[in-house]
């Protein structure tokens, strides 16, 4: 069963090293589902920008530890992809950024 893109692909990185990136290799980093594999990103980020995407690369990031005061806590734990785009593709949400 096919998922809906907008369920994979949560919402952009925007940090200074994923604009570098995008600046210098043409890549976008996006907060994914935790359950989503490379096939998925890659079929939801064609499907959502009219792209072609050449290359996935996915990584789990852990939760941090967080205290306030004498309280301690955990961040979630998510999941990124970082795509390279085909050459000559953009995403016009990065370029603004």
């Amino acid at each position: 069963m096919k998922r809906d893109p907008r369920t994979i692909i949560l919402e952009p990185v925007l940090t200074e090293k994923s604009m570098k990136a995008h600046e210098k290799s043409n890549e976008v980093a996006f907060v994914v589902a935790r359950d989503a594999n490379k096939i998925e990103v890659k079929r939801a980020v064609e499907e959502l920008f009219k792209v072609k995407v050449l290359d996935v690369r996915t990584m789990s990031v852990t939760g941090k530890t967080k205290r306030l005061g004498r309280f301690e806590g955990k961040t979630a734990a998510w999941k990124k992809a970082i795509v390279k785009l085909g050459e000559g593709d953009t995403i016009e949400f990065f370029e603004h950024a």
